[in-house]
C-alpha cells in the first residue's frame, strides 16, 4: 500500500505547537517516549508491527509515588518547607558538643514526628490515588485475539487491537469505530467522563485547547469556526466508515489488516484528522468515527473499534492536569517569616558573639588562671565563633519545630469538622461533605474568585415544562401565590398515556385542551410533529422517547399529556395520537435547526390533504418572520416572554403558515436543488429555508426551567454579598449560558450594562474589550459627575496618574474631573488600561465571553486586555470553553490578580480547572466520580459552598492566624529573656531557665491552649457568619495574619521579654528573705522568671480565645497546674538523689515560691504586660471596633431582650420588598431574550435519511420531571443617582422609595447588551446599638435570612442603616456595599471621605433603637 508523502502537513497546526511549546503544569499526562512523535501508524490485528514504535500502554497512573520512590521523593517535598531545612541544619549543629548546649534529641524527635505525620498522610492520599488507578486499570474488555474474543484487562489492551464493546460499557481506550449493531455503523455515546457532557448531540463539537498560547493563533483559523456542543443534549452519535460497517462478524473482523495513519496524540476532543488505508483504498477519518475513553456506549447493543491512542496518550489523559503539591498563602507566608527570623536569629547570635569577644577580651581574660578556656579554644575569637553557634541553637525556640506539628493537628481538626457538619450532609444521595486535603482549610478562609461549572453544577439538568402562551393567554401562573402549593394536575383520566411524572399545576389550560380550543390544539399539535424526537413504544402504551436534547423531550412529552402523542415516525412519515385519535402525516421537510438560524421547522400534510409548516425558534428571529396582522398578538406574547425570562425560563417562540399546492412544488424543487449544490450547500439551503419561513402566524410561546439545584441563587447572592466575584466557565453555547446566568441571578435585568465578547479574530476582540472597558468608565464617570463629591474622589482614586498624561497639571485634571462637558468626551485611555482606574469602576457589569474569542483573549499580548476588563465585572460568563481552556483562565486570575481561587465541578472535564485552582472542589453528582477524585473539598450539592467558605473557611483563617500570632507572641516571650540575659552572664551562652522548662514549655506549658484556641475558637456563631457576609471580607484582604500582625506580635513578646527579665531582675537584686538571706540569686531568679513567663501566657490566652469551652477552660487551666505540679516534682529532694547530675535545681521551686516577695514580683510583672494589652483591646472597641465587634455586641442584645422584631435584622424588610415579588421588577418596551435551545444541527437530514430509523431494544430513562424550586432574587445594591432626603426634626425618616426599573435594551451580539436601568433600593431602617449613635451600612445582615427563606421570591439589596445623624453612606464604587473599613467608620459614626463621597443614594435615617434587636 501507499502512503502520500505530504500527508502529515494536514496535521502541521497539531504538532507544530506541540513541538515549541508545552505549558507547564496543563499538559496532562504524557506518553514516555524519548522522541517527539509527528504521526501515527496503526496497522489492525498486528501487535509485532505496532510495537515498533513503543507506543504507550493502556495502563494509567495518577499516583505521585510508588514502593521505590516514596521516601525520597516525600522527603525532599517535605524539606521544600523552609522550616524543616532550618530544623535539620539545628540538629546537626546539636551533635557537635563544643557548641550545643542542649540535647539532641529535644530537635530530632519533634522533627521526625513532622515529618511521620506528613509522610503518613501523603501515603494515604495516594493509596486511594493508586486504588482507583487499580481499580480503572482491571477493567475487563473484550480482545479480538487470533479470531476470538478473550476478556483482558484494560491495561493489556494495545494499540491496534480490535476490542467490541457492549451497552453501557465504557470505551477502554481511543477508538476508530469499525461495525455496530445499530443500521450504518451508528453508535450512541454519552460523555459525562470525558466532557462533562451527559447529554450531549451528535455533531462536531470544537472543544480544541491548545497547549500553548501560541498554538491557539496557530489553530485559529480551523478549528475555531466549528461550532460547540451544547452540554445538555442526551446523546452523541457516532458512525463507522462505510467500507468497515458491514464488518459485524468475528472471523471478517479478525482478517481486517486496514493501516491507519492519523495524527499524534493531543488534547483536542472534538478533533481527529487520519485516513485508513485498506484494499489499496484510502478513507478520510474524521472525529465522528472515534469512540473516546471515558464515554460510555448507550443505546447499542454491541459495537467493535480499532485501538488508536491508549492509556496516557488519550485524549481523556492528555486533558487531565497534573497532580499539583497546594500550599496556602500562610504555608508562604511562614516560609518568608521562617527566613526572617533566622536572619533576626544570625543578628542576634552576631551580637551575643560579639560581646562575647568583647568580654574574653576584656575581662574574661583576667580569670584564665581558673577558668581556663576548653581545649579546643586558644583565643576569644574562636571563643567568640563557638558563642555564636551556640546562641544560635539557644535562640532557635523562636520558631519551634512543635508550631508545625500544631499547625497540622489543627488543621486535622478543621477537616473533621467539615466531615462530621451535619448542615452539608444531603440525604437524598447520602452523601456528606469530605475534605480530602488537610493542608488547604484557613485558605477556604480567603476565596476572592469562584471559578463553577454549570451542568451538573449549578444546574440539576432536568428540563421541565413551566409555562406557556396561547393565542395570548398565558398558563402556568399560579392563581393564589399565596395559596399553599397548587394541586399537581392527574393526566390519567383524561389521557392514558400521559407520563407520570409530568408535573403541570394550572387546570385552565388542561379545561382549554378538553374544551378544544382550535389554538391550543395547534399549539400542542406543533410541540407533537416539530421536533427531531425518536419513539420507542415498549408495550402498549409504554413510550419511552429519544430525544436529541432535553428541551425538545420536555416539550414532546408536554404535549403528549395534554393530549397531542408522538407514538412513532418514518422518514416519511409522523404518527401521532390527537385526543384519542391516531392520526398519520405526511413528513414533507425538515427544515434543520442551525445556532445561525436558531430556529426549526417542519412541513407535513394532513390527512385531509392540507400542508401546513410549523416552526419553533428563538423569538427574535421567528417574530420577524410573522404576517402584520400578527402585530397585537405579538405585542402580548411579547410580554409574557419578557416576563418568562424575567423569570429565568429557556423561551421558545411557536408558529405557522399554511402552504398551497403550487407554493409547495415550487419550493420543494429550490430546495432540492440547494441540497445537491456542490457549492455553498449550506447558504443555498439557508435561503431556501428563508424563502418559505415567511408570513407566518404566531400561536404563542413555551417557557421551559433548566431546574437549578436548590438554594444556587441564594447561595451565589450571599457570595457576592461576601466579596466573592463568580465566574462560569460552561461548554454550552451562549444562548444557554446567559439564560442560567440570569435564573441563578448572576445577571439581572437591573445590572448597568452586559457585554459580550464574540470576535472571532485577535483584533476583533481586542476592540470588544476595549469598547466594553471604555464604556465602563463612560458609565462610572456619567453616574459619579452627576455630584461634585464623588468625582473628586474619582479623581483623588483613578485620574491622577491613570487618566491623564504625564505632566498634566492639577488643576487641569480636577477640572475634567469636575467639568460635566468634558466628561461627555473623555479622552481614550491608553492600552495597557490603568488598574487603578479599572479597580474603580461603579456600576453592575457582566461579560459574556465565546470560547473562541477566548482562545484570543489568553494570549500573551491580551491578557492585560482580557483580565482588566472581566476583573471589573461582577459577573463573568465564559461560553464553549474546553477543560484546558478552564484551566487556563483560572491560572490567568492567579498570575494577574494575585487572588485566592476556587474552581467547583462535577465532571472530569472540570478535572484540570479544579487541579489548577488554589482550592477544588468536587459535587459528587451523576458525571461520575474524577472531579471528585481530583478534589481537594467534595459534597453533593453547590448550596453547601456556602457553608464551606463563609463558616468552616472563616473560622478556620480565624483560628489559624489567632494561633499564629499567639505561638510567635509566646515564643517571643520565651526566648529573648535568653538574649537579655547574655548581657549579665558574660555572654557564655548560659540559659535562664531550667533545661527541662525549656523542653516542657512548648510541648506541655503552652501547647494545648493554644490548640484548642485554633480548633475551637470563634468569634461569631455560624448563623451570624452567614448572615454577615461582609465579616468574611478580612481573609480576602489578609488582615488577621500578615507582616504587619508578625511585627506586632514579636514586638508585644519582646516587650514582655524586656519585662519578664528586667522586672525581677530590678526586684530581687536587692530583695532578702524574711531571715534576711538574699534572694538575688540564679535558680530563684530562674523560677521566678519561669513562673511569671507562664502565667503571662496563659492570661494572654486567656485574652485571646473568644469561644470558651470546656476543653478550652480545661487546656489552659489544667496547664497552668500543670506547670506547678510538675516544677515542684523536678525540683524535688526525691529526684535529685536519684539524679543528682540531672537535677540541679533542688528546692528552688518551694523556697522560692513562699516568699511574697517573689509574687509581688510576678503579679508586678504580669499587670505590667497585661494591662496595656487589655487598655488597647478596649480603646480599639470602643473608639475603632471591627465589624465582628458589632455583631458580638448585637447578638449580646439579642440574648438580652427577646424581643419579636429583634429576631433578624432582616425582618424588617422583607416585607417592603413584596412590591416586585416575584420578578426582576417591571420593564419597559425594551426587553432581553430569554430564547435557549439545546438542539443541533443535523438530525432533521439523520431522520429524512432513515439511517436511525431501527429502534434498539435499549431507550433512554424517561425525562423526570420535578417540582420547580423557588428561589429569591440576588441580594444586591442597586446604584441610583445622588438626591438629598433632609432628616426631619425627630430625627426619623421614610425608607428610600424604589424605582422602577428603565428600559433594558435586548440581548444582541453587539458588545454591550443591556444597559441603561439605574435603579434605588428599598432601605429599611432599624435602630442603633444603644452605646453610641453609629451609622451603618449592614447590607450584609440581611441576605442570609432571606436566602433561608424560600417563600421569598425575591429579595433586592437592602440596605440596613443604623444612624441617628444626617450622615450619607452608600455603595462602594465597585461592590455591592462598603468596604470593610467603611463599614467598621459607618458602625460607629465616623464618617469615611471616600464612602460619603462615592455614595450615589439617598440617606435613612434610624429610627428607634431598639428595634436592632
Amino acid at each position: 500500500m501507499t502512503v502520500l508523502k505530504d500527508l502529515p502537513e494536514k496535521w502541521f497546526p497539531v504538532v507544530l505547537p506541540l513541538q515549541r511549546r508545552k505549558q507547564k503544569g496543563l499538559n496532562g499526562a504524557k506518553s514516555q517516549k524519548k522522541r517527539t512523535e509527528e504521526e501515527r501508524r496503526v496497522r489492525a490485528n498486528d501487535r509485532e508491527y505496532n510495537e515498533k514504535f513503543q507506543y504507550a500502554s493502556n495502563c494509567i497512573m495518577t499516583s505521585k509515588y510508588n514502593i521505590v520512590t516514596f521516601l525520597p521523593v516525600n522527603l525532599f517535598e517535605q524539606f521544600q518547607e523552609v522550616a524543616n531545612t532550618y530544623f535539620l541544619f539545628l540538629l546537626i549543629l546539636q551533635l557537635i558538643p563544643q557548641i550545643s548546649s542542649l540535647s539532641w534529641f529535644t530537635t530530632i524527635v519533634p522533627l521526625a514526628l513532622v515529618l511521620s505525620i506528613t509522610a503518613v498522610k501523603d501515603a494515604t492520599d495516594d493509596y486511594f490515588r493508586h486504588k482507583s488507578d487499580n481499580q480503572v486499570n482491571n477493567r475487563q474488555s473484550q480482545v479480538l485475539i487470533r479470531g476470538s474474543l478473550q476478556n483482558e484487562k484494560w491495561m493489556n489492551v494495545r494499540v491496534g487491537d480490535i476490542i467490541k464493546l457492549e451497552n453501557n460499557q465504557f470505551v477502554a481506550a481511543d477508538l476508530l469505530l469499525l461495525s455496530s449493531s445499530e443500521p450504518h455503523g451508528l453508535c450512541y455515546i454519552e460523555t459525562a467522563e470525558l466532557d462533562g457532557s451527559e447529554n450531549t448531540p451528535h455533531l462536531t463539537i470544537d472543544l480544541t485547547v491548545p497547549h500553548s498560547l501560541q498554538e491557539q493563533r496557530d489553530s485559529t483559523s480551523e478549528s475555531l469556526c466549528v461550532v460547540l456542543s451544547c452540554r445538555e443534549t442526551n446523546m452523541k452519535v457516532r458512525q463507522s466508515v462505510s467500507v468497515t460497517s458491514e464488518l459485524g462478524d468475528q472471523n471478517n473482523l479478525a482478517s481486517f489488516d486496514g493501516e491507519v495513519v492519523c495524527e499524534p496524540p493531543n488534547n483536542k476532543l472534538d478533533r481527529f484528522c487520519g485516513t485508513l488505508y485498506w484494499r489499496d483504498k484510502k478513507y478520510n477519518l474524521t472525529n465522528q468515527n472515534m469512540l473516546l475513553r471515558g464515554c460510555v456506549l448507550r443505546n447499542t447493543e454491541a459495537c467493535y473499534g480499532l485501538v488508536i491512542f491508549a492509556g496516557p496518550d488519550t485524549k481523556l489523559m492528555q486533558n487531565s492536569g497534573r497532580t499539583k503539591f497546594k500550599r496556602t498563602s500562610i504555608d508562604r507566608l511562614m516560609n518568608t517569616l521562617v527566613l526572617w527570623i533566622f536572619g533576626f536569629l544570625v543578628c542576634m547570635g552576631v551580637i551575643l558573639a560579639v560581646g562575647n569577644a568583647v568580654w574574653e577580651r576584656e575581662v574574661g581574660s583576667l580569670f584564665q588562671s581558673y577558668l581556663p578556656w576548653d581545649p579546643p579554644v586558644d583565643n576569644f575569637l574562636f571563643s567568640a565563633f563557638l558563642s555564636f553557634w551556640s546562641y544560635v541553637i539557644i535562640l532557635n525556640t523562636v520558631v519551634p519545630i512543635s508550631l508545625y506539628v500544631s499547625v497540622e493537628v489543627i488543621r486535622l481538626g478543621h477537616s473533621y469538622f467539615i466531615n462530621w457538619d451535619q448542615q452539608m450532609f444531603c440525604s437524598q444521595c447520602n452523601t456528606a461533605a469530605e475534605a480530602r486535603t488537610t493542608t488547604l482549610n484557613e485558605e477556604l478562609g480567603q476565596v476572592e474568585y469562584i471559578f463553577s461549572d454549570k451542568t451538573g453544577t449549578l444546574t440539576q439538568n432536568i428540563m421541565s415544562f413551566n409555562k406557556c402562551s396561547i393565542n395570548g393567554q398565558t398558563y402556568g401562573e399560579a392563581t393564589d401565590p399565596l395559596a399553599p402549593q397548587p394541586t399537581r394536575l392527574d393526566f390519567t383520566p383524561f389521557n392514558p398515556l400521559a407520563d407520570q411524572d409530568f408535573c403541570f399545576y394550572d387546570d385552565t389550560l388542561l379545561e382549554s385542551v378538553k374544551v378544544g380550543d382550535s389554538h391550543t390544539h395547534e399549539f400542542f399539535r406543533l410541540l407533537s410533529l416539530c421536533h427531531t424526537v425518536m419513539s420507542e413504544e415498549k408495550s402498549e402504551g409504554e413510550l419511552v422517547y429519544k430525544a436529541q436534547s432535553p428541551d425538545e423531550g420536555a416539550l414532546v412529552t408536554a404535549a403528549r399529556n395534554f393530549g397531542f402523542v408522538f407514538r412513532s415516525r418514518t422518514p416519511g412519515t409522523i404518527t401521532t395520537t390527537e385526543m384519542g385519535r391516531p392520526v398519520t402525516y405526511i413528513l414533507l421537510a425538515i427544515l434543520d435547526f442551525n445556532n445561525i438560524r436558531k430556529r426549526m421547522s417542519v412541513i407535513v400534510r394532513n390527512p385531509e390533504g392540507r400542508i401546513r409548516l410549523y416552526c419553533k425558534g428563538a423569538d427574535t428571529v421567528l417574530l420577524e418572520r410573522l404576517h402584520p396582522c400578527n402585530q397585537e398578538l405579538m405585542n402580548i406574547t411579547s410580554d409574557h416572554l419578557n416576563e418568562y425570562a424575567a423569570d429565568g425560563l429557556r423561551t421558545l417562540a411557536l408558529a405557522y403558515r399554511d402552504v398551497s399546492e403550487d407554493e409547495w412544488e415550487t419550493w420543494s424543487e429550490s430546495h432540492r436543488c440547494a441540497d445537491k449544490a456542490t457549492n455553498c450547500r449550506d447558504d443555498r439551503l439557508a435561503a431556501a429555508y428563508e424563502e418559505i419561513e415567511q408570513d407566518m402566524m404566531l400561536l404563542g410561546a413555551t417557557a421551559i426551567e433548566d431546574k437549578l439545584q436548590e438554594g444556587v441563587p441564594e447561595t451565589i447572592a450571599v457570595l457576592s454579598l461576601a466579596n466573592i466575584k463568580i465566574w462560569v466557565l460552561t461548554g454550552d453555547k451562549q444562548e444557554t449560558a446567559v439564560n442560567i446566568g440570569y435564573s441563578c441571578k448572576m445577571l439581572t435585568d437591573d445590572m448597568t450594562e452586559v457585554f459580550i465578547i464574540s470576535g472571532h479574530t485577535v483584533q476583533s476582540v481586542r476592540q470588544e474589550l476595549r469598547r466594553a472597558r471604555d464604556r465602563m468608565i463612560e458609565l462610572s464617570r456619567s453616574r459619579d459627575g452627576e455630584k461634585e463629591e464623588g468625582m473628586e474622589g474619582w479623581a483623588e482614586a483613578g485620574f491622577m496618574g491613570n487618566g491623564f498624561r504625564e505632566g498634566q497639571d492639577g488643576d487641569s485634571a480636577a477640572a475634567a474631573a469636575g467639568g460635566g462637558k468634558q466628561l461627555q468626551c473623555p479622552p481614550p485611555p491608553p492600552p495597557p488600561p490603568s488598574n487603578n482606574l479599572m479597580d474603580n469602576i461603579s456600576g453592575e457589569f457582566a461579560l459574556v465571553i465565546n470560547g473562541h474569542s477566548l482562545a484570543h483573549a489568553l494570549e500573551a499580548d491580551m491578557e492585560t486586555e482580557f483580565v482588566s476588563t472581566a476583573c471589573a465585572c461582577k459577573a463573568v460568563i465564559c461560553c464553549r470553553v474546553t477543560p484546558l481552556q478552564k484551566a487556563q483562565v483560572v491560572e490567568l486570575i492567579k498570575k494577574h490578580k494575585k487572588a485566592v481561587t476556587l474552581a467547583i465541578g462535577d465532571g472530569a472535564n472540570d478535572v484540570s480547572m479544579i487541579k489548577s485552582a488554589h482550592i477544588g472542589v468536587g459535587i459528587s453528582g451523576q458525571e461520575g466520580i474524577q472531579a471528585v477524585l481530583a478534589s481537594d473539598y467534595s459534597f453533593a450539592q453547590f448550596r453547601f459552598l456556602q457553608r464551606l467558605l463563609l463558616v468552616h473557611g472563616r473560622w478556620s483563617y480565624l483560628r489559624m492566624c489567632r494561633f499564629l500570632c499567639y505561638f510567635f507572641y509566646k515564643n517571643f516571650a520565651f526566648t529573648m529573656v535568653h538574649f537579655w540575659f547574655g548581657f549579665f552572664c558574660g555572654f557564655s551562652a548560659q540559659t535562664v531557665y531550667d533545661q527541662y522548662f525549656i523542653t516542657l514549655y512548648n510541648i506541655v506549658y503552652t501547647s494545648l491552649p493554644v490548640l484548642a484556641m485554633g480548633i475551637f475558637d470563634q468569634d461569631v456563631p455560624d448563623k451570624r457568619s452567614l448572615e454577615y457576609p461582609k465579616l468574611y471580607e478580612p481573609g480576602q484582604l489578609n488582615l488577621l495574619f500578615n507582616k504587619r500582625e508578625f511585627f506586632i506580635c514579636i514586638a508585644q513578646g519582646i516587650y514582655t521579654s524586656v519585662v519578664l527579665f528586667f522586672v525581677p531582675f530590678a526586684v530581687l537584686s536587692d530583695a532578702t528573705q524574711s531571715t534576711g538571706v538574699p534572694l538575688a540569686d540564679y535558680q530563684t531568679f530562674a523560677v521566678t522568671t519561669a513562673t511569671a513567663l507562664v502565667i503571662v501566657v496563659s492570661v494572654q490566652i486567656a485574652l485571646d480565645t473568644g469561644f470558651w469551652t470546656v476543653i478550652n477552660h480545661v487546656f489552659v487551666w489544667g496547664s497552668l497546674g500543670s506547670y506547678f505540679t510538675i516544677m515542684f516534682a523536678l525540683h524535688s529532694q526525691t529526684l535529685f538523689r536519684i539524679f543528682p547530675n540531672q537535677f540541679h535545681f533542688v528546692g528552688s521551686a518551694q523556697s522560692t515560691l513562699l516568699q511574697p516577695v517573689v509574687w509581688l514580683t510576678i503579679a508586678l510583672a504580669t499587670a505590667i504586660c497585661i494591662v496595656p494589652v487589655l487598655a488597647f483591646r478596649f480603646l480599639k472597641v470602643d473608639l475603632k471596633p471591627q465589624l465582628s465587634d458589632t455583631v458580638r455586641y448585637t447578638q449580646l442584645v439579642r440574648q438580652k431582650k427577646r424581643k419579636p422584631i429583634g429576631r433578624s435584622v432582616g425582618g424588617a424588610w422583607r416585607g417592603a420588598s413584596s412590591v416586585s415579588e416575584g420578578r426582576l421588577g417591571a420593564r419597559g418596551g425594551s426587553r432581553r431574550s430569554g430564547y435557549a435551545f439545546a438542539h443541533q444541527e443535523g438530525f432533521g437530514e439523520l431522520i429524512t435519511s432513515g439511517k436511525n430509523m431501527r429502534l434498539s431494544s435499549l431507550a433512554l430513562a424517561t425525562f423526570a420531571s420535578r417540582h420547580s424550586s423557588s428561589w429569591i432574587d440576588t441580594l444586591r445594591r442597586k446604584k441610583h443617582t445622588h438626591t438629598h432626603t433632609p432628616p426631619s426634626a425627630s430625627g426619623e425618616c421614610s425608607p428610600a422609595p424604589s424605582c422602577i426599573s428603565g428600559s433594558v435594551p435586548p440581548l444582541s451580539n453587539s458588545s454591550s447588551v443591556l444597559g441603561g436601568s439605574q435603579d434605588t433600593p428599598i432601605e429599611e431602617e432599624t435602630g442603633t446599638p444603644p452605646a453610641q449613635n453609629a451609622q451603618c451600612d449592614l447590607t450584609s445582615s440581611t441576605q442570609t435570612q432571606a436566602a433561608s427563606e424560600a417563600a421569598a421570591p425575591q429579595a433586592s439589596a437592602q440596605a440596613v442603616t443604623l444612624t441617628a445623624g444626617r450622615t450619607h453612606v452608600g455603595d462602594s464604587p465597585g461592590g455591592w456595599a462598603a468596604t470593610l473599613g467603611t463599614v467598621q467608620e459607618a458602625l460607629f459614626g465616623r464618617k469615611s471621605r471616600a464612602a460619603a463621597s462615592n455614595s450615589p443614594g439617598p440617606p435613612s435615617v434610624a429610627k428607634d433603637t431598639s428595634q436592632i434587636v
